[in-house]
């Protein structure tokens, strides 16, 4: 007799025939070779470290708050194996790192479907589009629930103040009203119900679990009084709620669109291919993605840097401002090292790569940038604090509230009655609408003044910074150069430089094209690249560029200064600045008599961060300064107690931005810059700092006191709510009401 040994997975009851075992195991075969499939599709977008470990980017959905985000990692990184799982809620994108195989990713993926989240590879390209078919979708809801809510409140008028109306009459307009909530709650709660679903089918519970079960039991009781012929039914209270809370929903999704962007705007930058040359110097075009260290690359003049990488071949003026935000190209050649996102500007280079596509300095910034995005969007609020008690408490007061009527009463619709309104007056609305409200008004007030707000909890850091930190170039000062002794300079030689700087793009010849204004350009100019320019000009050898390129010996300032010679004449030369923004010294002045602590750190060179900083009143200031270098200050002063605001404008402010407890960009900075910034300057002029710190604390004042409402609200309403002095419909007005309250508090700022 042969023992059949049955794992409990197959055979629970421990008893099965083969028949039914020859089933349970084709099905297990059928899954696993499923799960196989669906592990093999997601090897190709994992990452192998170089310290052996693997790393995959998948795009989630069905998240909607800090809970969910703090979920996802905790589950994920409970897996075995596990190093690493952080989530950014502002792109959707988690970050998993493992030790093992590629496969584990199979296991990843099913454990966050498990959780009722969707999870697919990573792509930068389709997730702008997947976030505008969310908020398209919650729009078209919103609109359909405020549609539903005005019509339902007309026929409701009057029904509910009170005057003569037959019964048929009521009874009619309830089927009327019936007819509009259903499709419309069905509709436009697939938000809430997909989400409230997804939660218990996983034996979990969220926000949106008791927001389905009130507006379910609403339609379900008005639907009952209406079929029985009752005074009452509540439908307005269902639809009115929907609005209302899809509104929120709505807000918070455009917040994360507009906090997301920054990592776009990264991705847009990296070359997404490279010229490979190959063992039989042919050039192909390949992926930027698809290259190994060791690669040699050709990149032509204009074209971007696809990775680091080290000059084998040729020399050329490479825009290095991702890297130093200074506005000076700099000449490299054969030797020097190149950071993916620089642009070669003037001739054809050869590199060899020293970095894959994903680890290359472009990378290194973008994560940096979502890294500081992680820590604002694990920011918590007040009104974040309260919410996570909000789903036991309210379910708890709502179960309690039905238990105790039935026992007094014996009713099963007074006690349910009494119950759905626990649930709807208990919404949070008035406590979501707390802090966001302030900000609508905050950030009205301030685009009146030229300061846009983009981030959601941008005005409660900005009022408890203590210490601004600014970059230089292109912030507190203009960011272009302008020649500076142009009195010293004949005419008819600024007009000769000018024949030459026409034809360029070079921010010195730029500069010198400006001073003499527009005019005609020299015939058959040649560009020496690091060096200059030349051309024949009236018979003579004319060149404007370096000292040693014109044979000139006074290299005071080399970087801001360039050298005209014509034919064997003795070399003229010409000195550029940068102009600091009009009203820098004042706003400087201003933050230091607030009580603000003012440094400067920029990429620049030391001479003339000096002669920026002694000009503006600057005490302490850094350069020469990398994007690691400020990050390194930042965590410097956080240690210290410090919460800063950091003002930058260039690509490699960038994560410095993002890692600041506040951060803000002039109108003019690179797309990065302003993607990753909080607050947004308009115009040339900085003396909006000062006013976005005034602004933010008046805010604060007002979320504080909106605050206050709703827990007052809370304490009164619920306990009448419970006690059964309220129905469904007067629960639904007190919470509206609530909201008002919180709305028309937050105005207030507006006048101020």
């Amino acid at each position: 007799m042969v023992e059949i040994v049955l794992d409990d997975e197959f055979c629970p009851s421990g008893q099965t025939t083969a028949q039914d075992l020859a089933r349970m195991q084709s099905e297990k075969a059928r899954n696993l070779s499923e799960k196989g499939k669906a592990a093999e599709a997601l090897t190709p977008y994992v990452q192998a470290k170089a310290s052996g470990e693997q790393s995959i980017d998948l795009m989630i959905s069905g998240a909607h708050c800090a809970g969910c985000m703090a979920k996802i990692e905790r589950e994920t990184a409970a897996l075995p194996d596990i190093l690493l799982a952080r989530m950014n809620l502002s792109t959707m994108r988690l970050n998993v790192q493992w030790r093992g195989e590629p496969a584990k990713a199979g296991a990843i993926v099913a454990r966050l479907e498990d959780l009722g989240y969707g999870a697919k590879p990573f792509n930068m390209e389709l997730e702008p589009l997947a976030q505008r078919d969310q908020a398209t979708s919650l729009l078209k809801a919103m609109a359909v629930a405020g549609a539903a809510t005005a019509l339902i409140m007309t026929m409701s008028v009057g029904i509910w103040d009170g005057s003569e109306m037959s019964k048929v009459t009521r009874q009619t307009m309830h089927w009327i009203s019936a007819a509009i909530a259903i499709p419309t709650v069905a509709y436009s709660g697939q938000p809430f119900f997909r989400s409230a679903w997804g939660a218990l089918k996983n034996k979990m519970t969220n926000m949106d679990v008791p927001i389905s079960l009130a507006v379910i039991l609403a339609v379900s009781l008005s639907i009952y009084e209406t079929i029985h012929g009752n005074p009452h039914a509540y439908f307005d209270a269902a639809v009115m709620l929907l609005f209302l809370l899809l509104i929120g929903r709505f807000l918070d999704m455009r917040l994360r669109q507009k906090t997301g962007e920054s990592a776009q705007r990264l991705a847009a930058m990296q070359a997404s291919t490279a010229s490979l040359v190959k063992d039989d110097g042919s050039v192909m075009s390949v992926p930027a993605s698809m290259i190994k260290p060791g690669d040699i690359l050709l990149v032509a003049a204009g074209e971007r840097i696809p990775v680091d990488g080290e000059i084998i071949k040729g020399s050329s003026d490479i825009d290095t401002s991702i890297a130093t935000g200074e506005t000076l190209p700099l000449a490299s050649t054969i030797g020097d090292t190149l950071y993916s996102g620089m642009i070669n500007l003037s001739a054809p280079l050869t590199i060899k790569a020293s970095a894959v596509s994903s680890d290359s300095f472009l990378s290194e910034i973008s994560r940096l940038v979502e890294a500081g995005e992680q820590k604002k969007s694990k920011f918590v609020r007040i009104a974040d604090k309260a919410a996570r008690l909000y789903v036991p408490i309210v379910h708890t007061l709502a179960a309690l509230t039905f238990i105790g009527w039935m026992l007094y009463s014996g009713d099963l619709r007074t006690a349910s009655l009494n119950a759905i309104a626990v649930l709807i007056i208990t919404c949070p609305c008035a406590l979501g609408l707390a802090v966001p409200a302030v900000q609508v008004v905050a950030s009205g007030r301030l685009f009146k003044k030229g300061v846009l707000i983009k981030s959601g909890d941008a005005l409660e850091r900005l009022a408890k910074i203590d210490t601004i930190i600014f970059d230089k170039t292109g912030t507190l000062t203009l960011g272009s150069l302008q020649l500076s002794n142009a009195q010293n300079i004949s005419k008819d030689a600024l007009e000769t430089a000018a024949l030459l700087s026409r034809a360029s793009r070079h921010p010195v010849a730029r500069a010198v094209a400006a001073a003499a204004g527009s005019g005609p350009v020299a015939d058959n100019i040649k560009e020496v690249p690091g060096q200059g320019v030349e051309a024949k000009i009236d018979g003579k050898l004319v060149k404007f560029g370096a000292a040693s390129y014109v044979g000139a010996k006074d290299q005071a300032d080399a970087q801001t200064e360039s050298w005209l010679r014509i034919g064997r004449a003795k070399p003229i030369r010409f000195k550029f600045k940068d102009t600091p923004r009009m009203d820098a010294k004042d706003t400087i002045t201003g933050l230091i008599k607030c009580g603000y602590n003012v440094e400067l750190l920029t990429g620049d060179k030391k001479s003339m961060a000096r002669e920026t900083a002694e000009l503006l009143g600057i005490d302490i200031w850094q350069a020469e300064v990398s994007p690691s270098d400020k990050l390194a200050r930042l965590e410097e002063l956080k240690s210290q107690g410090h919460k800063t605001l950091m003002i930058g404008d260039g690509i490699n402010d960038a994560p410095a931005l993002a890692a600041a407890y506040a951060s803000a960009s002039p109108a003019g900075a690179a797309d990065v810059s302003r993607a990753a910034a909080d607050i947004i300057l308009q115009g040339n002029k900085m003396s909006g700092v000062i006013t976005a710190v005034n602004t933010a604390k008046d805010a604060q004042k007002r979320v504080v006191e909106n605050l206050s409402l709703a827990v007052i609200y809370n304490m009164i309403a619920v306990p009448i709510a419970v006690l059964g002095f309220v129905n469904p419909m007067i629960a639904a007005l007190a919470m509206s009401g609530s909201s008002m309250l919180v709305t028309l508090n937050a105005l207030r700022l507006k006048f101020h």
